[in-house]
Protein backbone atom coordinates (compact mmCIF):
# COMPACT_ATOMS: atom_id res chain seq x y z
CA UNK A 1 0.00 0.00 0.00
CA UNK A 2 1.14 3.33 -0.87
CA UNK A 3 2.33 5.76 2.18
CA UNK A 4 1.61 9.18 2.99
CA UNK A 5 4.83 11.00 3.99
CA UNK A 6 4.28 14.50 5.19
CA UNK A 7 7.53 16.45 3.93
CA UNK A 8 8.02 19.73 5.37
CA UNK A 9 10.51 22.26 6.72
CA UNK A 10 10.50 23.37 10.50
CA UNK A 11 11.38 25.94 12.80
CA UNK A 12 12.92 24.75 15.72
CA UNK A 13 9.99 26.05 17.29
CA UNK A 14 7.77 23.92 15.17
CA UNK A 15 6.44 26.00 12.97
CA UNK A 16 6.20 25.73 8.88
CA UNK A 17 4.96 28.87 8.22
CA UNK A 18 5.17 32.67 9.80
CA UNK A 19 1.17 33.95 10.80
CA UNK A 20 1.20 35.37 7.31
CA UNK A 21 2.42 32.43 5.41
CA UNK A 22 5.92 33.40 5.62
CA UNK A 23 8.34 30.92 5.07
CA UNK A 24 11.21 32.95 3.36
CA UNK A 25 13.47 32.95 6.38
CA UNK A 26 13.90 28.65 6.35
CA UNK A 27 17.08 29.22 4.68
CA UNK A 28 20.12 31.66 5.12
CA UNK A 29 21.68 33.31 2.07
CA UNK A 30 24.86 31.49 2.11
CA UNK A 31 25.35 29.84 -1.05
CA UNK A 32 28.47 27.68 -0.07
CA UNK A 33 26.98 26.24 3.21
CA UNK A 34 23.37 25.43 1.52
CA UNK A 35 25.13 24.02 -1.64
CA UNK A 36 25.56 20.29 -0.13
CA UNK A 37 22.03 20.71 1.47
CA UNK A 38 20.26 21.79 -1.90
CA UNK A 39 22.61 19.03 -3.96
CA UNK A 40 21.87 16.17 -1.26
CA UNK A 41 17.78 17.45 -0.96
CA UNK A 42 17.30 17.72 -5.21
CA UNK A 43 18.90 13.97 -5.13
CA UNK A 44 16.69 12.50 -2.60
CA UNK A 45 13.24 13.83 -3.17
CA UNK A 46 13.57 15.96 -6.69
CA UNK A 47 9.74 15.88 -7.18
CA UNK A 48 9.62 18.48 -4.78
CA UNK A 49 10.92 20.91 -6.79
CA UNK A 50 8.11 22.80 -8.39
CA UNK A 51 8.00 22.63 -11.68
CA UNK A 52 8.80 26.14 -12.43
CA UNK A 53 12.12 25.76 -10.37
CA UNK A 54 13.21 22.20 -11.82
CA UNK A 55 15.69 23.17 -14.71
CA UNK A 56 17.39 25.68 -12.98
CA UNK A 57 17.46 22.91 -10.23
CA UNK A 58 19.00 20.77 -12.59
CA UNK A 59 16.13 17.90 -12.09
CA UNK A 60 14.15 19.30 -14.99
CA UNK A 61 14.32 15.58 -16.78
CA UNK A 62 14.68 13.11 -13.22
CA UNK A 63 12.22 11.07 -12.56
CA UNK A 64 9.83 10.85 -9.40
CA UNK A 65 11.78 9.13 -7.17
CA UNK A 66 9.62 9.31 -3.95
CA UNK A 67 6.05 11.01 -4.65
CA UNK A 68 3.55 10.57 -7.81
CA UNK A 69 1.25 12.81 -5.69
CA UNK A 70 0.61 15.81 -3.55
CA UNK A 71 -1.88 16.53 -1.01
CA UNK A 72 -1.59 20.15 -0.04
CA UNK A 73 -4.05 22.87 2.05
CA UNK A 74 -5.07 26.43 0.65
CA UNK A 75 -2.65 28.41 2.33
CA UNK A 76 -0.18 26.02 0.94
CA UNK A 77 -0.87 26.16 -2.66
CA UNK A 78 -1.27 29.89 -2.17
CA UNK A 79 1.83 31.34 -2.32
CA UNK A 80 2.47 29.58 -5.88
CA UNK A 81 -0.51 31.19 -7.32
CA UNK A 82 0.93 34.65 -5.85
CA UNK A 83 3.86 34.03 -8.24
CA UNK A 84 1.55 33.05 -10.93
CA UNK A 85 1.44 29.43 -10.75
CA UNK A 86 -1.94 27.92 -10.50
CA UNK A 87 -0.20 24.34 -11.06
CA UNK A 88 2.85 24.41 -9.13
CA UNK A 89 3.87 20.59 -9.40
CA UNK A 90 2.87 19.58 -12.60
CA UNK A 91 5.02 16.47 -12.54
CA UNK A 92 2.62 15.19 -9.64
CA UNK A 93 -0.83 14.41 -9.48
CA UNK A 94 -2.31 17.67 -7.47
CA UNK A 95 -4.96 18.02 -5.03
CA UNK A 96 -5.51 20.94 -3.13
CA UNK A 97 -7.91 20.77 -0.25
CA UNK A 98 -10.63 23.82 0.26
CA UNK A 99 -13.93 24.73 0.49
CA UNK A 100 -13.49 28.03 -0.95
CA UNK A 101 -11.11 27.56 -4.38
CA UNK A 102 -13.02 27.07 -7.26
CA UNK A 103 -12.55 23.84 -9.06
CA UNK A 104 -12.15 25.19 -12.28
CA UNK A 105 -8.87 26.85 -10.81
CA UNK A 106 -6.80 24.60 -13.25
CA UNK A 107 -7.19 21.45 -15.26
CA UNK A 108 -4.14 19.93 -13.37
CA UNK A 109 -5.69 20.40 -10.06
CA UNK A 110 -7.99 18.21 -8.27
CA UNK A 111 -9.88 20.76 -5.81
CA UNK A 112 -11.16 18.43 -2.50
CA UNK A 113 -14.12 20.14 -0.98
CA UNK A 114 -14.19 18.47 2.36
CA UNK A 115 -13.24 14.80 4.02
CA UNK A 116 -9.65 14.66 3.08
CA UNK A 117 -9.11 11.48 5.19
CA UNK A 118 -11.53 9.82 2.60
CA UNK A 119 -9.50 11.27 -0.26
CA UNK A 120 -6.01 9.73 1.27
CA UNK A 121 -7.75 6.21 2.35
CA UNK A 122 -8.41 5.87 -1.44
CA UNK A 123 -5.26 6.82 -2.68
CA UNK A 124 -3.60 5.05 0.04
CA UNK A 125 -5.63 1.67 -1.73
CA UNK A 126 -4.28 2.23 -5.23
CA UNK A 127 -2.14 -0.41 -6.57
CA UNK A 128 1.47 0.29 -7.62
CA UNK A 129 2.40 4.12 -7.82
CA UNK A 130 4.57 6.17 -5.63
CA UNK A 131 3.78 7.63 -2.30
CA UNK A 132 1.38 10.53 -1.53
CA UNK A 133 3.57 13.89 -0.46
CA UNK A 134 1.41 15.52 2.23
CA UNK A 135 3.20 18.92 1.67
CA UNK A 136 1.29 21.06 4.21
CA UNK A 137 -0.44 22.79 5.85
CA UNK A 138 -0.89 22.14 10.34
CA UNK A 139 -4.72 22.42 9.93
CA UNK A 140 -4.42 19.56 7.10
CA UNK A 141 -1.96 17.67 9.00
CA UNK A 142 -4.04 17.65 11.65
CA UNK A 143 -6.69 16.33 9.85
CA UNK A 144 -4.70 13.57 8.28
CA UNK A 145 -2.55 12.13 11.15
CA UNK A 146 -4.34 9.03 11.45
CA UNK A 147 -3.07 8.33 8.05
CA UNK A 148 0.83 9.75 8.10
CA UNK A 149 2.53 6.66 8.01
CA UNK A 150 6.16 8.67 7.73
CA UNK A 151 7.38 12.04 8.52
CA UNK A 152 10.33 13.85 6.88
CA UNK A 153 11.19 16.67 8.69
CA UNK A 154 13.56 19.72 7.41
CA UNK A 155 14.87 21.19 10.98
CA UNK A 156 15.63 24.72 10.12
CA UNK A 157 18.11 26.26 13.05
CA UNK A 158 15.70 29.38 13.20
CA UNK A 159 12.91 30.29 16.10
CA UNK A 160 9.85 32.00 14.40
CA UNK A 161 7.89 32.70 17.48
CA UNK A 162 4.51 32.44 15.80
CA UNK A 163 2.96 30.97 12.93
CA UNK A 164 1.21 27.50 11.25
CA UNK A 165 2.17 24.62 13.68
CA UNK A 166 3.73 21.57 12.24
CA UNK A 167 0.47 20.02 13.19
CA UNK A 168 -2.76 21.69 14.12
CA UNK A 169 -5.07 19.50 15.71
CA UNK A 170 -6.22 17.58 18.70
CA UNK A 171 -4.60 16.34 21.51
CA UNK A 172 -3.74 12.59 19.92
CA UNK A 173 -0.01 11.52 21.11
CA UNK A 174 1.43 9.39 18.03
CA UNK A 175 4.84 7.77 18.35
CA UNK A 176 7.20 7.63 15.43
CA UNK A 177 11.06 6.29 15.33
CA UNK A 178 13.61 7.60 14.00
CA UNK A 179 14.44 5.76 10.93
CA UNK A 180 17.34 8.11 9.12
CA UNK A 181 19.34 12.20 10.01
CA UNK A 182 21.47 13.60 7.99
CA UNK A 183 22.56 17.11 9.00
CA UNK A 184 24.07 19.58 7.13
CA UNK A 185 26.82 22.46 7.30
CA UNK A 186 24.18 25.02 6.94
CA UNK A 187 22.46 23.51 10.49
CA UNK A 188 19.53 22.26 8.64
CA UNK A 189 18.93 18.37 10.24
CA UNK A 190 16.82 15.92 8.13
CA UNK A 191 14.55 13.45 10.23
CA UNK A 192 12.95 10.87 8.29
CA UNK A 193 10.62 8.89 10.67
CA UNK A 194 8.14 6.11 10.62
CA UNK A 195 5.06 5.37 12.59
CA UNK A 196 5.60 3.19 15.60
Amino acid sequence: MRKLVYYVGVTLDGRIAGPGGEYDFFLQDDEKRNAAYSAWMSAAYPETVPTAFRAASGVADTPNRTFDTVVMGLGTWLPGLAAGMTSPYAHLRQYVVSSTLDPATDPALTVVPDDPLALVRRLKREEGGLDIWLCGGGKLAGALLPEIDELVFKSYPVIAGAGVPVVDGGFDPTAFDVVQRTTFDNGVCVTRFARR
